[in-house]
C-alpha cells in the first residue's frame, strides 16, 4: 500500500473546518449528568491467573444508562498506593478478553483497568462480556450506524458515557491516586481515549494510537475500508439522510473532544493506514488541547505501516513517556 493521503508537510499543517454543533457542550454535560445521577457502584471480585506479581480483579460499574459494564483492574501485586492508573479502551470488535492478555501496565507500576466495549467482543481477541441492552433502527452491520439519525440514540454516546464512567470507577478504587490517571487505546480505543480526555478536565494524560472516530466526513470521502465504510454503505442506500447522518456524527467527532482536552498527550500514526487515513489522526493531533492554550503534545510518526501502527515500539515509547508524567 503506498502513501495514498495528504503529503507529510501537508498533514503536520492540517487544520481543517469540521462541523461542530452550537450545543456541543451542553448535549454533553447533560448526557454526564444523566449518568452521573446513578451511583457508579464499582464491583472487585479477585481473579486467580497464576500470576504471582500481579492481582486481577473482575471489576464492573455503572455505565451509560446504569448499565453494567465489564473490565479488568489489574495492579501490581502487594503495593497499596497510592498509585497512579491507566484506563485502556479496547479496538473495533474486540472485548476486554482474558486477564492474562493484560499485564504491562501493572508491571509498570499502574493499577490498569481496561474496560470491556458493550455489544462488541466476537470479532478479534479472546471475546467480551458486556451487552448493549440498547436497540436501533436500520444499521449497516457493525456499530457506526446503530443510531445514526439521532445524535441521542446512537451507540457511541453509549460507549463514550461507559469510558468517562471508567474514570469515575478506577478513582473510586482503593489504593488509586485519582489525579494521576490517564486514559490510553489504539483505533477505537484512541477514539475513546480522546472522547474521554475531552470530557474529563483533569487527567493526567492522554495516549491515543492510531485512532478511530475523528474527522467522519473526510474518513469517508478518502477510504472505503471497514469500519468509516458503514458509513457509507448506509448513505448510498439512504441518499436522503446524508445531511442527517452527518449532524449527528458531529456530536461524536474525536476532532471535537481533542480540542478540549487539557491534558499532555501522546498520538501515533501510520501514513499508510487505510483504516484511519492519516489526515484524520492529524486533523484531531493539531487541534489537541486548542482551548487550553500551550500544552505538551507529541506525535509519533510510522512512515511505512498500516493500520497496526507501531505495536511494541509504540508501547515501548509510551511507558518511558508515561514515565516521566506519573
Amino acid at each position: 500500500m503506498p502513501m495514498f493521503d495528504l503529503a507529510p508537510e501537508a498533514l503536520e499543517a492540517y487544520l481543517p473546518e469540521i462541523d461542530e454543533p452550537a450545543d456541543f457542550d451542553s448535549f454533553w454535560s447533560s448526557t454526564l449528568d444523566e449518568a452521573r445521577a446513578v451511583d457508579i457502584d464499582v464491583r472487585l471480585e479477585r481473579v486467580e491467573t497464576g500470576l504471582e506479581l500481579v492481582e486481577t480483579y473482575d471489576v464492573t460499574f455503572a455505565g451509560f444508562g446504569g448499565h453494567p459494564v465489564r473490565g479488568w483492574l489489574t495492579r501490581p501485586a502487594g503495593r497499596t498506593g497510592p498509585l497512579p492508573a491507566v484506563v485502556q479502551f479496547v479496538g473495533y470488535g474486540g472485548g476486554r478478553g482474558l486477564p492474562v492478555e493484560h499485564v504491562v501496565w501493572a508491571a509498570a507500576g499502574y493499577v490498569h483497568l481496561l474496560m470491556d466495549t458493550r455489544g462488541q467482543g466476537s470479532r478479534s481477541g479472546a471475546g467480551g462480556d458486556t451487552p448493549d441492552p440498547v436497540g436501533s433502527g436500520p444499521a449497516v452491520p457493525g456499530f457506526l450506524t446503530r443510531g445514526i439519525l439521532d445524535p441521542a440514540e446512537h451507540y457511541y454516546r453509549r460507549v463514550f458515557t461507559d469510558g468517562v464512567r471508567a474514570v469515575d470507577a478506577v478513582r473510586a478504587v482503593e489504593g488509586v491516586d485519582p489525579e494521576r490517571v490517564t486514559t490510553y487505546g489504539g483505533s477505537q480505543g484512541g477514539g475513546i481515549a480522546l472522547a474521554v480526555a475531552g470530557l474529563v478536565p483533569d487527567l493526567r494524560a492522554v495516549m491515543a494510537d492510531v485512532p478511530f472516530l475523528c474527522h467522519f466526513r473526510r474518513a469517508t470521502q478518502i477510504t472505503d475500508s471497514m469500519p468509516y465504510g458503514e458509513i457509507t454503505q448506509y448513505m448510498a442506500v439512504h441518499r436522503d439522510q446524508i445531511e442527517q447522518v452527518f449532524r449527528t456524527l458531529s456530536y461524536l467527532d474525536g476532532v471535537s473532544f481533542a480540542r478540549r482536552a487539557n491534558a499532555p498527550s501522546l498520538f501515533s500514526v501510520a501514513l499508510m493506514d487505510t483504516t484511519c487515513p492519516p489526515s484524520t489522526v492529524y486533523a484531531a493531533f493539531n487541534n489537541y488541547g486548542a482551548r487550553a492554550g500551550e500544552l505538551a503534545k507529541d506525535i509519533v510518526v510510522y512512515p511505512y505501516n498500516m493500520h497496526e501502527g507501531g505495536q511494541a515500539h509504540q508501547l515501548t515509547r509510551q511507558i518511558a513517556w508515561l514515565a516521566g508524567r506519573s
